[in-house]
């Protein structure tokens, strides 16, 4: 038997016992109920409240690859893309095949323009799910992003067959093509857009570039005004079309152009340099004047700006002037032998017959390129 002494130690113990119990009991938590807690929050649009919800569970179980996928989707909703890619690659250490993870990884790589890795993810989805269409765009445009283009066209190829009537495809696809330099493709891709009945002043634009890569600029120029007519607001198309009628030695209708592209974007730069020339070019030397000035003191490497003030210098009885402007555009392109060129006609011109000779000579040792391609200027940075 117990004495009383002990009766009481024991209950004293007893119920230190009980206490911890209770209180050990408080802090116990159902996982499944957790969980449902979280989803439920989740999917009821509630972020804030589903974030600490998931963060809970994942403190508790820093191996729980659901937790920490789920707090990334959170992060991708929020646009806060590099927080969620850093849970997501977490969650995917953990557990590569859980559902769906693989793909939202992907796609917050895609956002954030990490097209490496976007296209590692895509195409292990891929393999699990042949013919996707959305993961087949996905890879074409990550491809695009990348600038690997003769990739990204069988993936975009694909795509648009598959949906013909979807234009963004086409025109990507078109856009590959050309910048791939498979310019056939390009013309098959705007007769395609052509057979739906639709006028794009874009489709009408790369197809012009095509043409034009593939020496045929009456062609393009035909195309240029239909693009024009389908669309006299299209960015850089009145640049386009001015460009190749300046080709040609069409000033006047030239400039007309190039003035029109400046009613819609006054800083165009290409437009800016080929309409004072397009002037000059017409022996029209006091209009274009402050123009060129001001495009020297901006972008004293453009040898056209100072080739042109070497004319209006000389027109003006200035020719040690016109001399120093030619010296500064055959050192901006040393290589371009149409520069060198045009300097030994202004020579001449100034009776500098033996400095004439000696840059028709310079110009004979360089590649002959002619004038640059439409794709050229339209691609330049303004």
């Amino acid at each position: 038997m117990w004495s009383s002494a002990d009766r009481r130690a024991f209950l004293f113990v007893a119920a230190l016992a009980l206490i911890a119990i209770t209180r050990s009991g408080a802090q116990v938590t159902d996982p499944a109920a957790e969980r449902a807690n979280a989803m439920a929050l989740e999917q009821n649009g509630n972020n804030a409240e589903a974030e600490q919800a998931w963060l809970a569970i994942a403190k508790a179980d820093p191996r729980n690859a659901e937790a920490l996928a789920h707090l990334g989707l959170l992060e991708a909703r929020q646009e806060r893309l590099e927080k969620a890619i850093e849970f997501y690659r977490q969650a995917i250490a953990i557990d590569p095949n859980l559902p769906g993870l693989q793909m939202n990884l992907g796609l917050a790589l895609f956002k954030a323009a990490q097209f490496p890795g976007a296209i590692q993810m895509f195409s292990a989805e891929i393999k699990k799910h042949p013919g996707d269409q959305r993961l087949t765009i996905l890879l074409g445009i990550s491809h695009f992003g990348l600038k690997d283009y003769f990739v990204a066209i069988p993936y975009l190829r694909r795509a648009a067959d598959r949906d013909p009537q979807n234009l963004t495809l086409r025109m990507a696809l078109a856009r590959s093509c050309l910048l791939s330099e498979q310019y056939q493709c390009v013309l098959d891709v705007h007769h395609d857009i052509k057979s739906l009945n639709l006028d794009m002043a874009a489709a009408d634009m790369m197809a012009a570039e095509a043409l034009d890569a593939q020496k045929d600029r009456d062609a393009a120029l035909a195309q240029l005004q239909t693009a024009v007519q389908a669309n006299p607001e299209e960015p850089n198309a009145h640049l386009a079309l001015a460009y190749l009628l300046w080709t040609k030695g069409q000033w006047a209708e030239a400039a007309r152009e190039f003035g029109t592209e400046l009613q819609h974007n006054p800083k165009n730069l290409q437009a800016r340099i080929y309409l004072a020339d397009a002037q000059v070019q017409q022996g029209d030397y006091a209009t274009p004047l402050d123009e060129l000035q001001k495009l020297a003191a901006g972008d004293a490497s453009e040898p056209l700006v100072h080739l042109d003030l070497a004319s209006i210098a000389a027109n003006s009885g200035h020719p040690e002037e016109a001399i120093r402007e030619l010296r500064t555009a055959t050192e901006n392109a040393p290589e371009n032998a149409d520069v060198h060129i045009r300097v030994a006609k202004q020579l001449e011109s100034l009776g500098r017959r033996e400095e004439a000779r000696l840059e028709r000579e310079r110009a004979s040792r360089l590649p002959q390129p002619g004038s640059p391609s439409l794709l050229d200027i339209l691609e330049s940075p303004e």
